[in-house]
């Protein structure tokens, strides 16, 4: 009789998160690229470490230095350009940290850095300076943050940031969920993760069962808000992963960066617009790139910007016209432009 192989399990997200790409060099020869085709720099890697999910890696095309998903995360020597006006905390979050890892810079509604920990490192990343060492909290400072937000009866709302909330273990996000559980006040949360879309297998059964427990409840909403910039980044993982969150009761949007080399046009918009809808998320925002030291190649002017989303308006129906935003330090929310 023939002999039966093992099967090997497949790994698991933490075993996937464990194994991310780090070296640039192993990434250029999956895709077949030399470093003096993409404008490489080492000098950037060390300002900046490279983090990239093979699952998403494998999106990339072979043999094409302008892919979009590839310039999203290789460390470029663009980078090292020095860009007045720009900065290493544009937003000056820092002045709006209230309690280690709690932002509170808009009425209603406060953001935890959840995790310093993120999937994969995007390089026009607005918090790629932020002081996360100065930010990581313990389980008692955990307990200082909850307690502000539950004195303060007029925050109906926290946002889950990062570095990315979903790199926490599942028990670490069933804590902080039946923490914010017990404040009354707060209606919502809201999850900003690239996670579902860079690493699909994070949105595992137990994950599920958290979410639509908490939705269950029927005391508050759970929103995730995910970072896709090109429709690209999409696939039948992708798919599966954002059907399984929209079962679980779980909305989802989508706020994208503009970025020139990237998505800076509007047949790209176009089709991000469109291929988020086919998997069950709505277009929100479209930032205006912030202005971070080591991110000015993607910076896309106004003119360009407003000419893109009128053109995007004449194409779709308003459902799918992402609302072109800037965040600028010390307004009371973000801009429209």
């Amino acid at each position: 009789m023939p002999q039966t192989l093992p099967l090997h399990p497949l790994p698991t997200w933490q075993e996937q998160l464990a194994d991310l790409i780090t070296d640039p060099l192993e990434l250029l020869r999956l895709l077949q690229l030399q470093p003096n085709e993409v404008g490489y720099a080492d000098a950037a890697l060390r300002a900046f470490a490279l983090r990239v999910p093979r699952a998403y890696a494998w999106r990339m095309q072979r043999g094409d230095p302008h892919d979009p998903l590839l310039l999203q995360v290789l460390p470029a020597a663009a980078e090292l350009l020095d860009t007045p006006g720009y900065s290493t905390d544009p937003l000056q979050e820092q002045a709006a940290t209230v309690a280690p890892g709690i932002l509170h810079k808009y009425r209603g509604r406060v953001l935890l850095i959840a995790t310093q920990a993120c999937a994969i490192h995007c390089r026009y990343c607005f918090r790629r300076h932020f002081p996360y060492t100065e930010n990581r909290q313990s389980r008692q400072q955990w307990q200082q943050s909850l307690r502000y937000i539950e004195q303060d009866a007029a925050i109906d709302e926290v946002i889950l940031s990062g570095g990315d909330p979903l790199a926490l273990s599942n028990t670490h996000l069933e804590w902080l969920f039946e923490a914010l559980r017990r404040i009354p006040h707060v209606r919502r949360i809201r999850l900003h993760t690239r996670l579902p879309l860079v690493l699909p297998d994070r949105v595992d059964a137990p994950l599920l069962r958290l979410l639509r427990e908490e939705e269950q409840t029927g005391e508050r909403q759970v929103v995730l808000v995910l970072h896709a910039n090109h429709a690209r980044e999409f696939d039948a993982a992708v798919d599966s992963a954002c059907a399984a969150l929209r079962e679980a009761g779980v909305m989802l949007l989508n706020q994208s960066v503009l970025l020139a080399g990237i998505n800076a046009n509007v047949e790209t918009l176009d089709a991000l617009s469109r291929r988020l809808f086919a998997a069950g998320v709505l277009p929100y925002y479209l930032h205006f790139p912030d202005p971070v030291q080591g991110t000015g190649h993607f910076a896309v002017s106004e003119a360009d910007a407003l000419a893109l989303v009128a053109a995007l308006q004449a194409r779709l129906p308003g459902y799918l016209v992402p609302r072109l935003v800037r965040e600028e330090a010390g307004r009371p929310a973000k801009t429209p432009l």
